[in-house]
């Protein structure tokens, strides 16, 4: 047991799940307000809503649906020309943050207006017959109402970009799927690839046991 922990460099352990955090945390944080405002435009433009307006609403949808859809590992290959442009290199944490986010914001837009769609449209109207501007119902009645839904599908979401994480480490985004792949894959230890899916595992147990107790202190049931 101890010469198989001596194949595993600590020190580079420690850097990769660094770069995990830091992938996951950043593209969570943006995933959370895009897939916010355009899970609000799919539910507000929709039939029978605030804004109801089908031509933007097919449009926003088809976006979604598109991106949504398309596999997380050739989303990157799709974007390496975007990412290059964007940020300068193919390579290292911040390359992978366009293809997480695109990949992922799409996503949770969905959870965002399935969680919208199911608060009771009575208080909806309740809040209309006082008179209240749409920008009050929005961020007064359909934002409070649906928390708790909205944080379980961050949940979700964080620890599908986790995966996306790693998935992305192998084609040199770094992070502890990278690490996972050079120092254990390649070089034949497989004992480096367990204890780096040891860490991503209890990453995922973190987010969801954090994501668990938000969504418990918000439900008003």
């Amino acid at each position: 047991m101890a010469e198989l922990m001596e194949t595993v460099k600590w020190d580079k352990l420690w850097l990769a799940s660094q770069e995990t955090l830091y992938m996951t945390a950043i593209s969570v944080l943006v995933t959370f307000i895009l897939g916010v405002i355009l899970g609000l435009l799919l539910f507000l433009t929709g039939k029978g809503s605030l804004w109801e307006n089908k031509a933007v609403n097919v449009i926003i949808a088809a976006f979604v649906n598109i991106f949504r859809s398309i596999p997380f590992i050739i989303l990157i290959v799709l974007l390496i020309p975007f990412t290059k442009l964007l940020v300068g290199s193919m390579l290292g944490a911040n390359a992978a943050l366009p293809a997480l986010i695109i990949g992922a914001a799409p996503f949770y837009a969905r959870m965002v207006e399935i969680a919208l769609r199911e608060i009771d449209k009575g208080v909806i109207e309740a809040a209309q017959s006082m008179g209240a501007s749409h920008g009050q119902i929005i961020f007064k009645v359909l934002i409070p109402e649906s928390l708790p839904a909205l944080i379980s599908g961050l949940t979700v979401t964080a620890i599908s970009l986790v995966s996306f994480t790693a998935m992305a480490g192998v084609i040199g985004a770094g992070g502890l799927g990278h690490f996972a792949y050079l120092e254990g894959f390649q070089r034949n230890r497989p004992f480096v690839t367990l204890v780096a899916t040891v860490a991503i595992l209890i990453l995922v147990f973190i987010i969801q046991l954090i994501g668990d107790y938000f969504t418990n202190k918000t439900d008003k049931r």
